[in-house]
């Protein structure tokens, strides 16, 4: 493969500017089909409203801790798109929109952040990894389960979901790595939304772009506008039909913001300035797509409504679901931490049981 073969574009692929209007097909690439533009809007109204609705059950104490995503759906729903049923999604902790545009449960989705020690869902029978904590990890995974579906000859791929503070961990460079020497079928998807929880890009990488990262490796990359939906959708389709043709891993950069804190436990005004979050607030995934799809004719206002109410339907009954108060064992804690307890593990247990009796007579 030449070089020119591995370098992304020099800016960002665009097909729709802030405003909605359609800027033309950039060369290279291709518009996606018009009813999956309208389906990644339903999608996006619903992961919206969903994300607003976690948030604010954080706030109430029904859940432990909640990454939004809120401004970074563009990305969330076109990565879901952009897989088939028998593909592998690899998601980190802010990606829970994603899991949900799968069709994956959302009290299921959300049982990890509530404080369980399980993800909730099946990760076989939904082929989605449990949402990664430590940054980067799920990239090997990614790359290792990809391998092993090329070897067994299987037509499928997977995607991993990275943000920008986890493209400087070493685990990251090294299933670049690994997926080029292998030709692994793996497409690796940075969200770029400016920082890394308070550090910001300028601080972590000196790169005129982060998918510059993947040329040293051989692993063909490109960069897009992560908040237009029908470039990162055309974007990914690419990169997925390149990995699943047999050429190979591909890297892709969104260039994204999210607009909420890094979780409800931060404080982001300590490092970033209302104006920076007021000016990619105009730039907004949903407001962008909506406007295009009506300026096409795709789309109306009956549709919009539609899309709404589905949307709060949704959110109701996720409500509802991690509402209900759950009967939680402490014994279970110990229950998988081991395939055969350790004397330790057992003395622990036998502790805790002693104190709960205890507190029971």
């Amino acid at each position: 493969m030449q070089l020119e073969d591995l370098l992304p574009s020099a800016e960002p692929v665009r097909f729709v500017a802030e405003d909605g209007t359609e800027t033309g097909v950039p060369a290279g690439h291709a518009r996606p089909a018009d009813d999956r533009l309208v389906e990644a809007y339903r999608r996006m109204v619903l992961g919206r409203r969903f994300d607003t609705q976690a948030t604010a059950l954080t706030r109430q104490g029904r859940l432990a801790v909640y990454p939004s995503s809120r401004g970074q759906e563009a990305c969330q729903i076109a990565a879901v798109l952009a897989l088939r049923e028998e593909d592998w999604l690899f998601p980190t902790y802010r990606d829970s929109v994603a899991l949900v545009a799968r069709g994956l449960d959302p009290a299921e989705v959300l049982t990890l952040l509530r404080g369980d020690w399980h993800c909730g869902y099946d990760p076989a029978a939904t082929r989605t990894a449990p949402q990664c904590t430590p940054l980067a990890t799920q990239t090997i995974h990614a790359v290792g389960l990809a391998e092993a579906m090329r070897r067994k000859g299987e037509d499928s791929v997977t995607m991993a979901l990275i943000g920008d503070g986890g493209t400087s961990e070493g685990d990251f460079h090294e299933a670049l790595n690994f997926a080029a020497v292998r030709k692994a079928p793996v497409v690796f998807f940075v969200q770029n939304n400016g920082y890394a929880i308070s550090v910001p890009l300028a601080r972590q990488s000196a790169a005129p772009a982060l998918a510059y990262k993947g040329v040293g490796y051989g692993v063909p990359s490109e960069q897009v506008d992560g908040n237009d939906l029908v470039a990162v959708l055309s974007v990914l389709e690419k990169a997925v039909e390149h990995a699943r043709s047999g050429q190979g891993p591909f890297l892709v950069e969104a260039h994204t913001y999210r607009i909420e804190a890094h979780t409800n436990a931060d404080d982001a005004t300590r490092y970033r300035d209302e104006a920076e979050v007021t000016r990619w607030t105009a730039a907004d995934p949903l407001a962008r797509l909506q406007t295009y799809l009506k300026n096409r004719g795709l789309l109306d206002d009956e549709a919009v409504q539609t899309a709404e109410t589905e949307a709060e339907a949704f959110a109701a009954r996720t409500r509802t679901a991690l509402n209900a108060d759950v009967e939680v064992d402490p014994r279970s804690m110990f229950d998988h931490v081991f395939a055969e307890p350790t004397a330790q593990l057992a003395e622990q247990r036998a502790q805790l049981v002693a104190e709960l009796e205890e507190g029971q007579a």
